[in-house]
């Protein structure tokens, strides 16, 4: 990728004023000498624990009390214990702002608006808590959402967390059967439940599923139904529930239990290939810092932006969206289809709102691209500056396309990570050029390789690892005292290291690119080959609507099966070879345009 074309070079006064460069300014007045991101890199690698000590400080935590170390054990993976002796509370640092400035946006499918000052947020916050209090929550147990990406969603998180709760959540399109995989493990105290959602202009009522998992959770002691469909839901078959604005009725002062470092505050879920979902458990403080550091300096969040990031409940981005307010932004939450009424819905919104920060997925993009949108000259995209992309690779063809029809002057994010490690391991410098199919940087403190038979490479294809601790590693999976399937399933490849099962590539620019999951590495004739790439010359295809690629053992060897839907949802089955380049249709719905999109693939690789 040496030769990767320069799409984005930041403008000399972003420079001056971005957070990146402050920081850099700020570590050089405490004796460390670092000049441009590459060398702030290493430093922040080389030195982590100065490196995250400093950045406590310029990220202005609150804490009550200070920590002794920065870090115990910190050449073990896992093992590693940050901050010990620390004190301090999640939400304080996310409600440290109350005044008037909009802290949320909420919008629906039918454009309705719902808004909250910082002020009122932190009211709403307290009356949350106070119900949870009187209904006996403690530090250490769960709540649960069962919910909406809406303000509730926000505030019974928060209010669980300033009393030291755990939080767990997935959104209300999952059914019984996957809502129960995930919190009948942890036991949830309390839930908060939507009584319904819409999605693609219909509505969808769950109440039947929620007292089916409540029914089936003995651990549940109240619910509390939010009004999403109806203003008055009927509850009265949900057994001990309770409305949201009955529930909210008290109005109290918010108190902030103040906890370690490594206290529990999330609960998230990682699905396998067998079994029931990995319950991975986040710590407090490990999650704000990694948080501030992305948001602060890889983001250049600031307080007058407007951030949006398209995303559920059960995703570990609307855990990241969220973590903005300790920032002092506004947020824009959404909950609907993100091509309804329109497939202009999310643009038109962003130049209604004067979004300055909007973050999506690649397929979302690539979707915009197939359907030929111009969202740069049919909206006023003038306010945005960032644009975040995760969730899966972004194909080069996605960055041509925001840079020709989405806004030339925008910097282009791409960023991958994960609910493993409530964060990422790679993503944006706004302080550097954006390089075609790249992610611009490795991130600040996060010691990211590249390795191929457990040696680190450069310039070509192997596991993409993390050497070295850092603040944000689970700490471990739910009731799982020995830690034996945590270690299984990180560190089993490389003693030591955490093997995350993408696969990856350093370019010369210090970017990375990544190629999708290892694990679904094609390896036909001993040649590997990212599922990344097969859909990124797939996805060309106009004929093309979704597709899926796997490998399938055959005949002593590995061949590839590609899956293609076409428009009008017919499908065909495509097979080949690699090693005798022999192509067979198992089934032909479309010849033609089919045989063109095979052909068109196969001489891609």
């Amino acid at each position: 990728m040496a030769n990767s074309k320069t799409l984005w070079i930041p403008a000399e006064e972003s420079i001056k004023q971005a957070n990146l460069t402050a920081f850099i300014d700020w570590v050089n007045q405490r004796g460390v000498s670092v000049t441009d991101y590459a060398s702030l890199y290493r430093w922040s690698i080389d030195h982590s624990d100065l490196f995250w000590s400093c950045f406590w400080e310029f990220g202005g935590i609150t804490c009550s009390r200070r920590w002794d170390r920065v870090v115990d054990n910190p050449d073990a993976m896992p093992g590693a214990s940050w901050f010990p002796g620390a004190r301090l509370n999640f939400t304080e640092n996310l409600l440290r702002f109350k005044d008037d400035r909009t802290a949320i946006i909420a919008c629906t499918e039918d454009r309705s608006e719902q808004k909250l000052t910082y002020a009122e947020l932190n009211v709403e916050v307290a009356r949350c808590a106070g119900f949870l209090k009187s209904s006996g929550v403690e530090a250490g147990d769960r709540v649960a959402g069962y919910i909406t990406n809406g303000v509730e969603a926000v505030i019974a998180m928060l209010a669980a967390t300033s009393l030291g709760a755990i939080w767990s959540s997935c959104s209300p399109d999952f059914g019984v059967k996957g809502v129960l995989d995930r919190f009948a493990q942890i036991e949830p105290k309390i839930l908060f439940a939507v009584d319904g959602y819409r999605y693609n202009g219909r509505r969808h009522s769950i109440l039947e599923r929620v007292q089916s998992v409540i029914q089936s959770i003995p651990a549940i002691e109240k619910t509390v139904i939010i009004p999403f469909l109806d203003e008055s839901p009927v509850i009265s078959g949900v057994p001990n529930s309770i409305l949201w604005q009955e529930a909210l009725t008290n109005s109290t002062e918010l108190e902030f239990q103040q906890l370690p470092f490594e206290h529990p505050l999330f609960i998230m879920y990682s699905s396998g290939t067998t079994g029931k979902p990995k319950c991975i458990m986040h710590g407090a403080g490990g999650s704000l810092i990694q948080h501030l550091k992305e948001h602060r300096l890889h983001t250049d969040l600031k307080r007058d932006d407007v951030l949006f990031f398209f995303t559920t409940c059960g995703w570990m981005m609307w855990n990241w969206l969220v973590s903005a307010l300790a920032s002092g932004c506004t947020l824009v939450l959404y909950d609907g289809s993100p091509f309804y009424p329109s497939g202009n819905a999310m643009w038109a919104m962003s130049e209604r709102l004067g979004i300055t920060i909007f973050g999506t997925s690649a397929r979302f993009i690539s979707t915009c691209a197939k359907q030929g949108m111009t969202p740069g000259r049919d909206h006023d995209l003038s306010a945005m500056r960032i644009l975040l992309s995760t969730g899966s690779p972004l194909a080069p063809e996605g960055f041509d396309y925001v840079y020709r029809s989405i806004n030339e002057d925008v910097q282009l994010s791409s960023m991958s990570g994960g609910t493993d490690i409530m964060g990422c391991f790679v993503m944006g410098n706004p302080i550097g050029p954006v390089y075609r199919g790249e992610i611009q940087c490795r991130a600040l403190g996060m010691a990211v390789d590249v390795f191929d038979e457990g040696k680190p490479v450069r310039g070509r294809q192997g596991e993409l690892v993390c050497t070295k601790p850092f603040p944000s590693m689970p700490l471990g999976f739910w009731n799982e005292p020995d830690d034996s399937r945590y270690r299984a399933a990180y560190f089993e490849r490389f003693e030591g290291v955490w093997a995350h099962g993408d696969y990856a590539e350093v370019t010369d620019h210090g970017g990375l690119i990544i190629y999708g999951r290892s694990d679904a590495v094609l390896n036909p004739g001993g040649v590997r080959i990212g599922t990344a790439e097969i859909y990124s010359q797939v996805e060309k295809i106009e004929e093309v609507v979704e597709s899926l690629c796997i490998g399938q053992r055959f005949d002593g060897d590995v061949r590839i099966v590609l899956f293609v839907v076409s428009p009008n949802w017919q499908f065909v089955i495509l097979c080949m070879d690699i090693r005798s380049r022999i192509l067979r249709l198992w089934q032909i719905l479309k010849p033609c345009s089919i045989f063109r999109t095979w052909l068109s693939f196969k001489n891609s690789i």
